[in-house]
Protein backbone atom coordinates (compact mmCIF):
# COMPACT_ATOMS: atom_id res chain seq x y z
CA UNK A 1 0.00 0.00 0.00
CA UNK A 2 1.70 2.86 -1.59
CA UNK A 3 -1.19 5.81 -0.63
CA UNK A 4 -0.84 9.25 1.16
CA UNK A 5 -1.95 7.76 4.46
CA UNK A 6 0.63 5.01 4.26
CA UNK A 7 3.08 7.91 3.83
CA UNK A 8 1.73 9.66 6.71
CA UNK A 9 1.97 6.55 8.85
CA UNK A 10 5.45 5.99 7.98
CA UNK A 11 6.25 9.58 8.99
CA UNK A 12 4.41 9.52 12.41
CA UNK A 13 6.65 6.04 13.02
CA UNK A 14 9.42 7.89 12.46
CA UNK A 15 8.95 10.39 15.05
CA UNK A 16 7.18 8.85 17.77
CA UNK A 17 8.53 5.57 17.81
CA UNK A 18 12.30 5.59 18.12
CA UNK A 19 14.22 2.48 16.79
CA UNK A 20 15.36 1.85 20.36
CA UNK A 21 13.78 2.59 23.68
CA UNK A 22 14.35 1.04 27.35
CA UNK A 23 13.43 1.26 30.52
CA UNK A 24 15.54 2.65 32.67
CA UNK A 25 15.15 -0.09 35.97
CA UNK A 26 12.78 -2.86 33.96
CA UNK A 27 15.67 -5.06 32.60
CA UNK A 28 17.08 -5.60 36.40
CA UNK A 29 13.96 -6.36 38.31
CA UNK A 30 12.21 -9.81 37.14
CA UNK A 31 12.69 -12.59 35.24
CA UNK A 32 10.04 -11.63 33.19
CA UNK A 33 11.41 -8.25 32.23
CA UNK A 34 14.75 -9.98 30.86
CA UNK A 35 12.41 -11.60 28.00
CA UNK A 36 13.51 -10.98 24.47
CA UNK A 37 11.22 -7.76 23.96
CA UNK A 38 10.38 -5.88 20.40
CA UNK A 39 12.33 -3.18 19.19
CA UNK A 40 9.86 -0.84 17.74
CA UNK A 41 10.14 -1.53 13.82
CA UNK A 42 9.58 -5.13 14.79
CA UNK A 43 6.31 -3.86 16.49
CA UNK A 44 5.72 -1.25 13.82
CA UNK A 45 5.85 -3.95 11.11
CA UNK A 46 3.51 -6.27 13.39
CA UNK A 47 0.46 -3.73 13.16
CA UNK A 48 1.72 -1.80 10.24
CA UNK A 49 -1.06 -2.86 7.77
CA UNK A 50 -3.79 -2.92 10.39
CA UNK A 51 -2.36 0.94 11.37
CA UNK A 52 -3.16 1.56 7.65
CA UNK A 53 -6.47 0.15 7.60
CA UNK A 54 -7.38 2.41 10.67
CA UNK A 55 -5.72 5.66 9.12
CA UNK A 56 -8.29 4.87 6.24
CA UNK A 57 -11.13 4.09 8.36
CA UNK A 58 -10.89 7.02 10.39
CA UNK A 59 -10.82 9.33 7.32
CA UNK A 60 -13.97 7.38 5.76
CA UNK A 61 -15.67 7.57 9.45
CA UNK A 62 -14.70 11.24 10.21
CA UNK A 63 -16.72 12.63 7.17
CA UNK A 64 -19.68 14.80 7.92
CA UNK A 65 -22.08 16.11 5.48
CA UNK A 66 -20.98 19.24 7.58
CA UNK A 67 -18.27 20.60 5.95
CA UNK A 68 -16.67 22.25 9.53
CA UNK A 69 -16.87 18.89 11.28
CA UNK A 70 -15.19 17.42 8.25
CA UNK A 71 -12.18 19.80 8.07
CA UNK A 72 -11.94 20.08 12.56
CA UNK A 73 -11.43 15.85 12.20
CA UNK A 74 -8.97 16.17 9.33
CA UNK A 75 -6.85 18.69 10.74
CA UNK A 76 -6.67 16.78 13.84
CA UNK A 77 -6.00 13.52 11.98
CA UNK A 78 -3.17 15.08 10.31
CA UNK A 79 -1.70 16.61 13.40
CA UNK A 80 -0.80 12.81 14.06
CA UNK A 81 -0.16 11.30 17.38
CA UNK A 82 1.73 7.97 18.50
CA UNK A 83 -1.99 6.17 17.62
CA UNK A 84 -0.81 4.38 20.91
CA UNK A 85 -4.17 3.29 21.85
CA UNK A 86 -5.50 1.42 18.91
CA UNK A 87 -2.23 -0.09 18.65
CA UNK A 88 -3.00 -1.27 22.09
CA UNK A 89 -6.45 -2.92 20.31
CA UNK A 90 -4.81 -4.52 17.73
CA UNK A 91 -2.17 -6.26 19.77
CA UNK A 92 -4.59 -7.34 22.25
CA UNK A 93 -6.50 -9.09 19.82
CA UNK A 94 -3.98 -10.61 17.86
CA UNK A 95 -2.37 -11.85 20.99
CA UNK A 96 -5.48 -13.73 21.60
CA UNK A 97 -5.98 -15.24 18.02
CA UNK A 98 -8.67 -12.78 16.36
CA UNK A 99 -7.45 -10.78 13.02
CA UNK A 100 -10.54 -9.50 11.85
CA UNK A 101 -12.40 -6.32 10.84
CA UNK A 102 -13.87 -5.51 13.93
CA UNK A 103 -10.43 -4.38 15.27
CA UNK A 104 -9.94 -2.18 12.78
CA UNK A 105 -13.29 -0.56 12.98
CA UNK A 106 -13.00 -0.27 16.99
CA UNK A 107 -9.14 0.87 16.75
CA UNK A 108 -11.32 4.11 14.47
CA UNK A 109 -13.46 4.21 18.10
CA UNK A 110 -10.82 5.17 20.70
CA UNK A 111 -8.96 7.27 18.40
CA UNK A 112 -11.95 8.94 17.67
CA UNK A 113 -12.87 8.41 21.47
CA UNK A 114 -9.43 10.53 22.25
CA UNK A 115 -9.78 13.27 19.58
CA UNK A 116 -12.69 14.30 20.73
CA UNK A 117 -11.58 14.58 24.20
CA UNK A 118 -8.43 16.52 22.56
CA UNK A 119 -10.95 18.86 21.23
CA UNK A 120 -12.91 19.29 24.46
CA UNK A 121 -9.64 19.70 26.49
CA UNK A 122 -8.47 22.41 24.58
CA UNK A 123 -11.39 24.65 24.79
CA UNK A 124 -11.57 24.05 28.77
CA UNK A 125 -7.78 24.70 29.16
CA UNK A 126 -7.91 27.64 26.37
CA UNK A 127 -5.03 25.82 24.77
CA UNK A 128 -3.29 27.73 21.89
CA UNK A 129 -1.38 25.09 20.62
CA UNK A 130 -2.05 20.81 20.12
CA UNK A 131 1.03 19.18 18.95
CA UNK A 132 3.17 22.09 18.10
CA UNK A 133 0.47 23.10 15.58
CA UNK A 134 -2.56 26.22 17.00
CA UNK A 135 -5.37 24.59 18.27
CA UNK A 136 -8.58 23.76 16.16
CA UNK A 137 -10.17 26.15 19.11
CA UNK A 138 -7.79 28.73 18.27
CA UNK A 139 -8.82 28.39 14.19
CA UNK A 140 -12.90 27.26 14.27
CA UNK A 141 -13.49 29.09 18.05
CA UNK A 142 -14.79 26.95 21.25
CA UNK A 143 -18.32 26.93 19.73
CA UNK A 144 -17.55 24.79 16.38
CA UNK A 145 -14.61 22.52 18.04
CA UNK A 146 -17.28 21.96 20.90
CA UNK A 147 -19.92 20.38 18.43
CA UNK A 148 -17.20 18.89 16.32
CA UNK A 149 -16.19 17.14 19.57
CA UNK A 150 -19.77 15.82 20.11
CA UNK A 151 -20.18 14.40 16.86
CA UNK A 152 -16.70 13.03 17.19
CA UNK A 153 -18.21 11.00 20.48
CA UNK A 154 -21.59 10.36 18.77
CA UNK A 155 -20.16 8.95 15.43
CA UNK A 156 -17.57 6.95 17.59
CA UNK A 157 -20.64 4.82 19.30
CA UNK A 158 -22.51 4.93 15.82
CA UNK A 159 -19.42 2.97 14.26
CA UNK A 160 -19.34 0.77 16.91
CA UNK A 161 -22.70 -0.24 16.86
CA UNK A 162 -21.87 -1.77 13.30
CA UNK A 163 -20.25 -4.60 15.77
CA UNK A 164 -23.85 -5.41 17.21
CA UNK A 165 -22.00 -6.65 20.17
CA UNK A 166 -23.63 -5.23 23.35
CA UNK A 167 -20.77 -5.58 25.25
CA UNK A 168 -18.67 -3.32 23.30
CA UNK A 169 -21.49 -0.69 23.83
CA UNK A 170 -21.11 -1.26 27.68
CA UNK A 171 -17.58 -0.75 27.47
CA UNK A 172 -17.69 2.62 25.41
CA UNK A 173 -20.19 3.94 27.88
CA UNK A 174 -18.85 3.31 30.66
CA UNK A 175 -15.56 4.96 29.28
CA UNK A 176 -16.69 7.71 28.23
CA UNK A 177 -18.36 8.46 31.86
CA UNK A 178 -15.46 7.82 33.79
CA UNK A 179 -14.10 10.52 31.59
CA UNK A 180 -16.21 13.47 31.24
CA UNK A 181 -16.31 12.76 35.14
CA UNK A 182 -12.74 12.97 35.64
CA UNK A 183 -12.52 16.29 33.65
CA UNK A 184 -15.24 17.57 35.61
CA UNK A 185 -13.33 16.52 39.16
CA UNK A 186 -10.20 18.20 37.65
CA UNK A 187 -12.27 21.44 36.99
CA UNK A 188 -13.29 21.20 41.13
CA UNK A 189 -9.95 20.71 41.59
CA UNK A 190 -8.20 23.84 40.14
CA UNK A 191 -5.87 25.87 42.39
CA UNK A 192 -5.80 23.11 45.11
CA UNK A 193 -2.72 21.03 46.16
CA UNK A 194 -4.83 17.45 45.80
CA UNK A 195 -3.91 14.40 47.46
CA UNK A 196 -1.59 11.34 45.49
CA UNK A 197 -4.69 9.21 45.83
CA UNK A 198 -7.07 11.65 44.28
CA UNK A 199 -4.10 12.68 41.41
CA UNK A 200 -4.76 8.78 40.57
CA UNK A 201 -7.85 9.04 40.19
CA UNK A 202 -8.40 12.19 37.89
CA UNK A 203 -5.88 10.16 35.68
CA UNK A 204 -6.99 6.72 35.40
CA UNK A 205 -10.38 8.35 34.17
CA UNK A 206 -8.25 11.11 32.03
CA UNK A 207 -6.35 8.86 30.25
CA UNK A 208 -5.48 5.19 31.47
CA UNK A 209 -9.32 4.19 31.53
CA UNK A 210 -8.75 4.42 27.82
CA UNK A 211 -5.42 2.49 27.71
CA UNK A 212 -7.88 -0.32 30.11
CA UNK A 213 -10.85 -0.17 27.44
CA UNK A 214 -8.50 -0.73 24.29
CA UNK A 215 -7.69 -3.31 25.66
CA UNK A 216 -10.71 -5.07 26.75
CA UNK A 217 -12.07 -4.23 23.32
CA UNK A 218 -9.31 -6.27 22.16
CA UNK A 219 -10.35 -8.96 24.43
CA UNK A 220 -14.06 -8.74 23.18
CA UNK A 221 -13.45 -8.97 19.89
CA UNK A 222 -11.48 -12.47 20.38
CA UNK A 223 -14.05 -13.68 22.80
CA UNK A 224 -11.68 -14.64 25.55
CA UNK A 225 -12.33 -15.91 28.96
CA UNK A 226 -13.12 -13.38 32.22
CA UNK A 227 -9.51 -13.76 33.29
CA UNK A 228 -7.97 -12.74 30.32
CA UNK A 229 -9.70 -10.12 29.78
CA UNK A 230 -8.93 -8.67 33.28
CA UNK A 231 -5.38 -9.43 32.68
CA UNK A 232 -5.73 -7.38 30.25
CA UNK A 233 -7.56 -4.53 31.44
CA UNK A 234 -4.56 -4.29 34.36
CA UNK A 235 -2.32 -4.32 31.86
CA UNK A 236 -3.76 -1.06 30.29
CA UNK A 237 -4.20 0.20 33.52
CA UNK A 238 -0.86 0.28 34.33
CA UNK A 239 0.51 1.60 30.78
CA UNK A 240 -1.92 4.29 31.04
CA UNK A 241 -1.07 5.33 34.42
CA UNK A 242 2.77 5.10 33.61
CA UNK A 243 2.04 7.34 30.63
CA UNK A 244 0.17 10.28 31.98
CA UNK A 245 2.54 10.64 34.83
CA UNK A 246 5.45 10.51 32.24
CA UNK A 247 2.91 13.17 30.39
CA UNK A 248 2.82 15.34 33.65
CA UNK A 249 6.44 14.97 33.94
CA UNK A 250 7.32 16.04 30.37
CA UNK A 251 5.30 19.21 30.78
CA UNK A 252 7.17 20.41 33.94
CA UNK A 253 10.56 19.50 32.35
CA UNK A 254 10.69 19.32 28.55
CA UNK A 255 11.32 22.15 26.09
CA UNK A 256 8.40 24.27 24.46
CA UNK A 257 9.92 23.13 21.07
CA UNK A 258 9.76 19.21 21.93
CA UNK A 259 6.53 19.44 23.84
CA UNK A 260 4.75 21.85 20.58
CA UNK A 261 3.13 23.63 23.55
CA UNK A 262 4.41 25.97 26.55
CA UNK A 263 6.22 24.32 29.30
CA UNK A 264 4.31 23.93 33.19
CA UNK A 265 1.10 24.58 30.80
CA UNK A 266 -0.50 22.19 33.67
CA UNK A 267 0.95 23.92 36.70
CA UNK A 268 -0.29 27.38 34.96
CA UNK A 269 -3.72 26.10 34.56
CA UNK A 270 -3.91 25.15 38.12
CA UNK A 271 -3.45 21.04 37.95
CA UNK A 272 -0.80 19.80 40.26
CA UNK A 273 0.85 16.88 39.13
CA UNK A 274 2.33 14.16 41.12
CA UNK A 275 5.90 15.95 41.02
CA UNK A 276 4.38 19.32 42.45
CA UNK A 277 1.98 17.06 45.11
CA UNK A 278 5.54 15.49 45.87
CA UNK A 279 7.40 18.80 46.30
CA UNK A 280 4.18 19.95 48.51
CA UNK A 281 4.15 17.19 50.51
CA UNK A 282 8.02 16.95 51.20
CA UNK A 283 9.59 20.30 50.74
CA UNK A 284 10.14 23.49 53.04
CA UNK A 285 7.06 25.82 53.53
CA UNK A 286 8.26 28.25 51.35
CA UNK A 287 8.77 25.52 48.74
CA UNK A 288 4.81 25.02 49.45
CA UNK A 289 3.96 29.06 49.64
CA UNK A 290 5.81 29.41 45.90
CA UNK A 291 3.77 26.20 44.46
CA UNK A 292 0.38 27.57 45.92
CA UNK A 293 1.21 30.90 44.65
CA UNK A 294 1.46 29.61 40.98
CA UNK A 295 -1.96 27.68 41.72
CA UNK A 296 -3.48 30.52 42.95
CA UNK A 297 -2.52 33.10 40.16
CA UNK A 298 -2.58 30.47 37.27
CA UNK A 299 0.80 32.70 36.14
CA UNK A 300 4.06 32.54 36.70
CA UNK A 301 4.21 36.06 37.35
CA UNK A 302 5.35 36.43 41.13
CA UNK A 303 7.14 32.82 40.83
CA UNK A 304 9.12 31.89 37.94
CA UNK A 305 9.16 27.86 36.31
CA UNK A 306 12.74 28.28 36.79
CA UNK A 307 11.78 28.61 41.04
CA UNK A 308 9.54 25.67 40.37
CA UNK A 309 12.02 23.58 38.50
CA UNK A 310 14.71 24.66 41.43
CA UNK A 311 12.02 22.87 44.12
CA UNK A 312 10.90 20.47 42.40
CA UNK A 313 14.87 18.94 41.27
CA UNK A 314 16.02 19.95 45.21
CA UNK A 315 13.18 17.61 46.52
CA UNK A 316 13.71 14.92 44.16
CA UNK A 317 10.04 15.07 42.94
CA UNK A 318 10.89 14.16 39.10
CA UNK A 319 12.67 11.21 40.10
CA UNK A 320 10.04 10.12 42.46
CA UNK A 321 7.31 10.25 39.94
CA UNK A 322 9.55 8.34 37.22
CA UNK A 323 9.93 5.63 39.43
CA UNK A 324 6.17 5.35 40.00
CA UNK A 325 5.93 5.15 36.38
CA UNK A 326 8.65 2.86 36.25
CA UNK A 327 6.83 0.83 38.77
CA UNK A 328 3.68 0.78 36.82
CA UNK A 329 5.26 -0.05 33.52
CA UNK A 330 6.43 -3.09 35.41
CA UNK A 331 3.33 -3.57 36.85
CA UNK A 332 1.74 -3.97 33.03
CA UNK A 333 4.64 -6.45 32.08
CA UNK A 334 3.73 -8.17 34.83
CA UNK A 335 0.25 -8.86 33.94
CA UNK A 336 1.58 -10.35 30.74
CA UNK A 337 2.99 -13.57 32.79
CA UNK A 338 -0.06 -15.96 32.17
CA UNK A 339 0.22 -15.54 28.43
CA UNK A 340 1.95 -17.75 25.94
CA UNK A 341 4.67 -16.25 24.87
CA UNK A 342 4.58 -14.66 20.87
CA UNK A 343 5.40 -11.80 19.04
CA UNK A 344 2.16 -9.93 20.00
CA UNK A 345 3.51 -10.28 23.63
CA UNK A 346 6.65 -9.27 23.02
CA UNK A 347 5.20 -5.67 21.51
CA UNK A 348 3.28 -5.52 24.12
CA UNK A 349 6.57 -5.53 26.19
CA UNK A 350 7.76 -3.29 24.76
CA UNK A 351 4.72 -0.15 25.06
CA UNK A 352 6.00 0.56 28.93
CA UNK A 353 9.57 1.00 27.84
CA UNK A 354 8.47 3.27 24.94
CA UNK A 355 5.51 4.75 27.54
CA UNK A 356 8.82 5.41 30.05
CA UNK A 357 11.49 6.53 27.87
CA UNK A 358 9.88 9.15 25.77
CA UNK A 359 10.46 12.06 25.32
CA UNK A 360 7.37 13.99 24.46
Amino acid sequence: MKDARHTHLIHYEEQHWPAQTGNRKSEKQTPLSTLAIATAREVFDLLREDLVAIEQELGRDAASSVSTITEIAEYLREGGGKRIRPSLLLLAAHLLGYSGHGAIRLGAVVEMVHTATLVHDDIIDGAETRRGRPSPNTTWGNEKCVLAGDWLYMQAFRVALEEKNLRVLELLIGLTQQMVEGELLQIQKLGKAVSEAEYYDLIFRKTACLFSVSMRLGSVLAGSGEAEEESLATYGRAVGLAFQIVDDVLDLTATEEVLGKPVASDLREGKATLAVIHSIDHGTARDRQAIQRVLDDRSFDNVTREQIQEILVRNGSVEYAMGLADRYAEQGRQALAHFPDSDFKRALLWVPDFVVAREK
